[in-house]
């Protein structure tokens, strides 16, 4: 799975507009402002609040972490 650093770049948070987080892994893109993994479905972001899974508070706290890290 390749996103884009580009588009990675551009792609905000539909519901805070908040910049995202890259999972792997997981095929998803995280939003820690708003607590939420959007999937990455055949390599197309699915930006739909609906879709959208909510993050537990320890992963949460994982990609708090590492946002803290990046800055």
């Amino acid at each position: 799975m390749m996103i884009d650093k580009q588009l990675l770049n551009i792609l905000v948070c539909p519901v805070t507009k908040a910049p995202l987080q890259l999972d792997r892994e997981k095929e998803e893109l995280i939003s820690t402002a708003a607590k939420l993994a959007y999937p990455i479905r055949d390599g197309i972001p699915v930006m739909l609040e609906d879709e959208a899974r909510a993050l537990n508070q320890e992963e949460y706290e994982h990609w708090l972490s590492k946002k803290s890290s990046l800055a």
